[in-house]
């Protein structure tokens, strides 16, 4: 916690001066984090209330995860797949059980779960004699590789193009447009329970329970991407469990490692046995620290029943923010589930998260007018509450400013 002052004052020089230009960051440097709180290195303290972008489920630095890993590093760092490891197969038995899967294949991230994810279903469907597309939806964000980014809007793909073909996307939540789009050359479905990066955007369960019958209809995959709306984080383990569904393919991340890079796809029924032997693979996906931590993680979850807690304070905090509905007009929507809320601006939110962060909140802004609220499944009632006063105060303000 305690870096030199010449550390202090470069960090921000260093990563201008050596670091790709990809990031546009706050102007602060963390430097230590606890529970819901984080420090920065002049010893301010914040409320962090976007939890590492829905990372730091289980608190920052939570004491399990933290001595799970020290005391795996003190054993193994990296062995390979080539070998057996306990901390993979003692997570691979809980995170399966946890989400009433079959089987799974550690990533090292979510967008690398996609990527397995599509590999598997496009196996799946020339294992079957189909050869149609991957569908996806409007508003969606799957990761930036070149397959995930297959997936996203003309606008996200311009840039990058060729892409890959074999991908097609339908309207957000119209169950008839799904209809029309699926057929029994289609290969999978994928979707978000809760699009996080398309604006904290909730598919109906009615929609969910759909796509799960068309998909079975026409033999294709349905594929969740739970990597931001799950572990959790609605009141459920899994988003898509609202739905009362069960998907083929799972891919999940952020919130599994507690902190630590880790991702995994997780499988049921036929399609589990789609993979054979060299057919994909990791050199540090499942690698023993990680999984040490994410099986700390994912018990701290299950044990505690985190999901029932993001239930009870999500429903005060969407209580606290549509109530404030009434006083605040530039507030349009307010949407999502448990502790996985955005709220839909009348006018852009960059200049409220900066405000947000003067004040001692760390919270941001996406898809330019929706500010979005992804805490620590652990954090107080009391820091949720000054968060939302923080929050409501700064708005209020920025109405004023509106107005004028």
């Amino acid at each position: 916690m305690n870096a030199t002052t010449t550390e202090q004052s470069t960090a921000s020089e260093l990563e201008r001066k050596h670091h790709l230009q990809l990031y546009k960051r706050y102007p602060i440097t963390i430097v230590k984090g606890s529970g819901a709180r984080v420090l920065d290195d002049r010893g301010r303290e914040y409320i962090d209330a976007l939890a590492g972008i829905g990372v730091n489920s289980v608190g920052h630095c939570h004491p399990d995860v933290v001595e799970a890993i020290r005391r795996q590093a003190g054993l193994l760092m990296h062995s390979s797949n080539l070998y057996y490891t306990e901390p993979q197969s003692r997570l691979a038995k809980r995170l399966t059980e946890a989400a009433g899967m079959e089987r799974v294949f550690f990533t090292n991230s979510g967008t690398e779960a996609v990527e397995g994810a599509f590999k598997l279903a496009r196996k799946h469907a020339k294992d079957h004699g189909r050869s149609g597309s991957i569908i996806s939806l409007d508003g969606c964000f799957h990761g930036r590789s070149m397959g995930a980014l297959s997936t996203h809007s003309e606008k996200q793909r311009a840039p990058f193009e060729p892409l890959l073909p074999g991908f097609a996307r339908a309207p957000f939540d119209d169950t008839d447009a799904l209809a029309a789009a699926v057929d029994d050359n289609t290969v999978a479905v994928i979707l978000e329970a809760v699009q996080g990066e398309g604006g904290i955007r909730p598919l109906s369960d009615d929609y969910l329970r759909a796509a799960r019958r068309l998909c079975d209809e026409h033999g294709a995959l349905l594929i969740a991407d739970e990597i931001q709306c799950g572990i959790g984080r609605t009141g459920r383990f899994y988003a898509y469990e609202h739905a009362g569904i069960e998907p083929d393919i799972v891919t999940t991340a952020k919130a599994l490692g507690g902190g630590m890079p880790i991702g995994a796809v997780l499988v049921r029924g036929e399609a589990a046995d789609t993979f054979a032997p060299g057919d994909h693979g990791t050199t540090f996906g499942g690698n023993p620290v990680a999984c040490a931590a994410a099986d700390a993680a994912v018990r701290i979850v299950v044990e505690q029943d985190l999901p029932a807690r993001a239930a009870e304070l999500g429903a005060h905090l969407f209580e606290r923010l549509r109530g404030a509905m009434d006083q605040h007009s530039a507030i349009r929507e307010v949407r999502g589930r448990g502790l996985m809320a955005g709220v839909e601006l009348a006018f852009e939110g960059k200049q409220l998260v900066l405000d947000l962060l003067e004040r001692g909140v760390l919270a941001n802004c996406t898809q330019d007018t929706v500010i979005r609220f992804l805490p620590p499944l652990v954090i107080s009632r009391e820091d949720l509450d000054r968060a939302l006063d923080v929050f409501l105060d700064v708005l209020g303000k920025a109405e004023a400013e509106q107005a004028d």
